[in-house]
């Protein structure tokens, strides 16, 4: 049996992550990817990325191939970084290949002083 804290280690050794300021420093290429958002409707309601895609962690594998195509390059995150390594890992699984899962979360992007809408 394992403990959450093992699974998500499990996860992110099998994913990309990348940091706060890679991610902004990516926003600025014409070739910027794009945003999911996989935080519960009631945090998104708080606030986001502007132009980030939401579906939320729960509805993830139903509904993302309808919303992003699967050679999409896709940064996504949560509000600190546990959920959207679960996220990449499973996207990983379906066959999108160009996935990486921002440590810190939405929480370190609005700390450093990132966009909000």
């Amino acid at each position: 049996m394992k403990t959450a804290p093992e699974l998500i280690a499990e996860a992110k050794a099998r994913i990309k992550q990348v940091t706060v300021p890679q991610v902004k420093e990516m926003m600025k290429s014409k070739h910027a990817p794009t945003l999911l958002d996989v935080r519960d409707l009631q945090e998104v309601n708080l606030g986001k990325i502007p132009g980030a895609v939401h579906i939320s962690r729960g509805n993830l594998e139903t509904k993302i191939e309808a919303v992003i195509p699967r050679d999409a390059n896709v940064v996504i995150y949560c509000a600190s970084g546990n959920r959207s390594a679960f996220a990449a890992d499973t996207l990983q699984q379906m066959g999108y290949d160009n996935v990486s899962s921002m440590a810190g979360g939405f929480r370190e992007w609005a700390e450093s002083g990132g966009d909000v809408e």
